[in-house]
C-alpha cells in the first residue's frame, strides 16, 4: 500500500458513539481507518461518510488490515463497551500493531482496568490513554469534552487530532492531557457523578415548581428557558426547556407527563460515591442523587407504601401549602436554591478528584478540568468559568465554597434555599439533593460539631480515646464508673 494512502488515525468500535466520533475526525480533515467486528456497521458508517459530504473515511474487515492501514507511529481509539470486550478488542489489534503504536480507549472504564492495560501495552512497546468521552453522540459527531490520561507520548501523537475534533469554547479546545495512569477515566467518572447531582437537583426544582407552585409545563417551558440566560445557563437547564415542549404524539399534553418515573443507570454514579467513601470525601449530593435512582426502581413498592400510608391516615399536604403561594417569589427562590445546591455539589466533585490526585500523585490542574467542561459535555455550563477562575485564584483552594467570589453568592441565596428546602419538607415533597447540599453547606461552615459527643461516645463503649481542646494529647475517661459515682 502506498504510503500516501494510509490513514491519520483508526477507531474501532462502531456503534452510536464510534461512528459519530469517526466521523467528527473525518470532518475536521483527518484520513480515518474504521473497523468493527460486525461487518454491516463498517458498511453503514462508511455510507454515512459518503452521504454526509464525502468525508475520508475508509471500511476495513479484518484487523490485520485495519492496522495496516494506518501510519505509524499508529494511534487506535476502540470505543466498544467496558469490561471484557476492551480486552478482546486490544489482544486482537495489539496483534498487528508495533512498538510505538498507541491504543487509546475512548469508554467508559473502571479506571484501574485503565492502569492495568498501560503496564500490559508497555511489555509490547505499545503506548496507552485512557481517554473519557463526554457530550454524547450529539457531542462526539460535533464536538466533544476529551479527558485523556496515560501515557504523554500518546497523547502528543494525538494532540493535533483530538484539539480539532473536541468542542472549541473562547479560551481553547475541550481537551487537555489529564495525567498519568487512569487520571483520565477517573475524571470522566467523577464528571458523571456531578451530572448525576445536577439532573437530581434538576427534577426537584421541577417537582417543587409543579407540586407546590402549580406551574404547568408551558410555565415551566418558559421559567427553564429564561434561567438559561442568566447564571443557571448551562446545557441540562437547555435541555429541560425543551423537554417541557414536547406534546405526546399518542393522547393529550405533554410527552413528560407519560414518562415512567424509573431511572435507569450505566454504573459511573455507583462509582463516584464508592470512591469518594475510600477517600473519606464526603459527597452527599452525588450519593443522594444515586439513592433516588434506586428509589425511582421501586416503582411498585411505592405505589403499595402510598395506599398503605394514605390507609394509615397521611394526608397530603401540598394543597394546602400551595394555597398560600407567591408563584413569582416561588419561582426566584427555586431558582437560588438550585444555583446554590449546584455549588456544593461541584464542589464535592473537585474534593473527590483532589483527594485522588494526592494519594495517586496525579498533580490534576483543577481550572484546566473546569476548562475543558465548558464545551461539548453533558455538565458544560456558564458558571465553569468561574470554576476556572476560582482555582487560577488559589490553584489550592480547599472547597468552592471558600472561593471569596462564590462564597458571597452561597451566603446571599441561602435565605432563598432555606425558604425552599422548608416549603419542600412542610408539602411533604422530597427534596434530597438540595437537602443533602444545604446539610453539606452548613456542617462545612460551622466551626464546631457535635462530633465531640460522637467522640465521647466512641470513648464510653470502645476506649477510642479522644483529643481536648484546651491541652494536646489523647485521652480515654471512664465514663459510666464517673457518672454514676455520684447517683
Amino acid at each position: 500500500m502506498a504510503a500516501t494512502t494510509l490513514s491519520n488515525i483508526g477507531l474501532a468500535g462502531l456503534a452510536v458513539m464510534g461512528q459519530n466520533l469517526a466521523l467528527n475526525i473525518a470532518e475536521k480533515g483527518f484520513p480515518i481507518s474504521v473497523y468493527n467486528r460486525t461487518t454491516s456497521k463498517v458498511d453503514e458508517t462508511l455510507d454515512r461518510a459518503h452521504n454526509e459530504g464525502h468525508l475520508p473515511l475508509t471500511g476495513h474487515y479484518t484487523p490485520r488490515d485495519f492496522v495496516l492501514s494506518i501510519q505509524k507511529p499508529r494511534s487506535v481509539i476502540i470505543l466498544v463497551k467496558a469490561g471484557a470486550p476492551v480486552d478482546q478488542t486490544i489482544a486482537a489489534l495489539s496483534a498487528h500493531m508495533e512498538p510505538g503504536d498507541t491504543i487509546i480507549d475512548g469508554g467508559n472504564e473502571w479506571y484501574e482496568n485503565t492502569e492495568r492495560r498501560i503496564v500490559e501495552a508497555e511489555s509490547k512497546g505499545l503506548l496507552y490513554l485512557g481517554m473519557g468521552v463526554s457530550g454524547g453522540e450529539e457531542g462526539a459527531r460535533n464536538g466533544p469534552s476529551l479527558m485523556p490520561g496515560g501515557s504523554f507520548e500518546a497523547y502528543n501523537n494525538i494532540k493535533n487530532i483530538v484539539e480539532k475534533v473536541a468542542a472549541q469554547v473562547e479560551d481553547g479546545p475541550c481537551v487537555t492531557y489529564i495525567g498519568e495512569g487512569g487520571s483520565g477515566n477517573f475524571v470522566k467518572m467523577v464528571h458523571n457523578g456531578i451530572e448525576y447531582g445536577d439532573m437530581q437537583l434538576i427534577s426537584e426544582a421541577y417537582d417543587v415548581l409543579k407540586n407546590v407552585g402549580g406551574l404547568s409545563n408551558a410555565e415551566l417551558a418558559d421559567i427553564f428557558d429564561e434561567w438559561n440566560r442568566g447564571e443557571l445557563e448551562s446545557f441540562l437547564i437547555e435541555i429541560t426547556a425543551d423537554i417541557f415542549k414536547v406534546k405526546d404524539e399518542h393522547g393529550d399534553g405533554e410527552l413528560v407527563d407519560k414518562i415512567l418515573d424509573k431511572t435507569g443507570m450505566k454504573g459511573t454514579g455507583k462509582w463516584t460515591v464508592q470512591q469518594a467513601a475510600e477517600l473519606s470525601v464526603a459527597a452527599p449530593t452525588i450519593a443522594a442523587s444515586l439513592d433516588c435512582r434506586y428509589l425511582s426502581g421501586l416503582k411498585n413498592e411505592r405505589v403499595a407504601a402510598a395506599e398503605v400510608l394514605a390507609g394509615a391516615g397521611l394526608k397530603e399536604e401540598v394543597g394546602s401549602v400551595r394555597s398560600g403561594i407567591d408563584k413569582k417569589r416561588l419561582i426566584d427562590d427555586v431558582r437560588q436554591a438550585l444555583y446554590a445546591s449546584k455549588i456544593c455539589s461541584y464542589a464535592q466533585g473537585m474534593n473527590l478528584l483532589r483527594a485522588k490526585s494526592l494519594e495517586k500523585n496525579w498533580n490534576l490542574n483543577f481550572g484546566e478540568l473546569a476548562r475543558i467542561w465548558k464545551g461539548g459535555c453533558i455538565i458544560r455550563a456558564v458558571f465553569l468559568d468561574r470554576i476556572k477562575k476560582a482555582y487560577q485564584r488559589n490553584p489550592n483552594l480547599a472547597s468552592l465554597v471558600v472561593d471569596p467570589d462564590f462564597a458571597k453568592e452561597m451566603v446571599q441565596r441561602q435565605a432563598a434555599w432555606r425558604r425552599v428546602v422548608g416549603l419542600a419538607i412542610s408539602a411533604g415533597i422530597s427534596t434530597p439533593g438540595m437537602c443533602a447540599s444545604l446539610s453539606y453547606f452548613d456542617t462545612y461552615r460551622r466551626a464546631r460539631l457535635p462530633a465531640n459527643l460522637v467522640q465521647a461516645q466512641r470513648d464510653l463503649f470502645g476506649a477510642h480515646t479522644y483529643e481536648r481542646v484546651d491541652r494536646p494529647g489523647a485521652f480515654h475517661t471512664e465514663w459510666t464508673k464517673l457518672a454514676r459515682k455520684n447517683v
